[in-house]
């Protein structure tokens, strides 16, 4: 079938047409002049850092998140049943990604809600089901663990987990201790490297 430019265009916007490491590198600029911050915060794990990437801020600007949603469904295995996304920042890249696929998702809380049905898994999940999960900082990757457990305790599989942004703190050693395979999108050393180069006024001459 002959796909039209009005089409193309329809369906994924100009950036279809791009190289797809050129894709890469413009979002890795996007997601830092979106979401990079410097000061002094502390971080979920309890780390104390002098800089930030706040995932509101680029989970909430259309653009940047579904350009993400793409490049995480191009590296979704091909044989998950369902991804599922811990609360409550990750729930808009497992939705986005789960309208990109096709794919259904669950939500993962935090901790066992008090009323109705009084669980820590909102959505359906079967026993049995290969599932990928969707982070999007990982720093010491306690949450996402602690999220892939609940989802392994429902009788599921984990095979993955996926995530925007891997800070290089220990996460991803922490993941694969645990058996999963660990695959982030950005590296942080790969986004400071980008900030640097547009901090740069050698690298943005003519």
């Amino acid at each position: 079938m002959t796909v039209s430019l009005r089409e193309a265009l329809a369906s994924g916007g100009p950036e279809v047409f791009q190289d797809p490491g050129d894709r890469r590198t413009e979002l890795a600029r996007d997601v830092v002049a979106a979401a990079y911050l410097r000061g002094d915060y502390v971080l979920s794990s309890g780390q104390a850092s002098d800089f930030y990437f706040d995932k509101y801020l680029f989970n909430t600007k259309p653009t940047v998140l579904r350009r993400l949603a793409s490049l995480l469904a191009e590296r979704l295995p091909a044989d998950v049943d369902r991804i599922a996304g811990p609360e409550l920042g990750a729930v808009p890249l497992t939705t986005a990604l789960s309208l990109e696929t096709g794919t259904p998702f669950v939500v993962v809380r935090k901790a066992r809600k008090k009323y109705g049905t009084v669980t820590r898994l909102e959505g359906e999940l079967h026993a049995g089901e290969q599932v990928v999960l969707i982070e999007d900082v990982v720093t010491t990757a306690s949450q996402a663990l602690a999220a892939a457990s609940t989802v392994t305790a429902a009788g599921a599989k984990v095979s993955t987990i996926m995530a925007v942004v891997d800070r290089e703190q220990g996460g991803g050693a922490a993941i694969a201790a645990a058996g999963y395979r660990f695959d982030p999108l950005f590296r942080l050393s790969e986004l400071l490297n980008v900030r640097a180069s547009a901090d740069d006024p050698k690298e943005n001459r003519p």
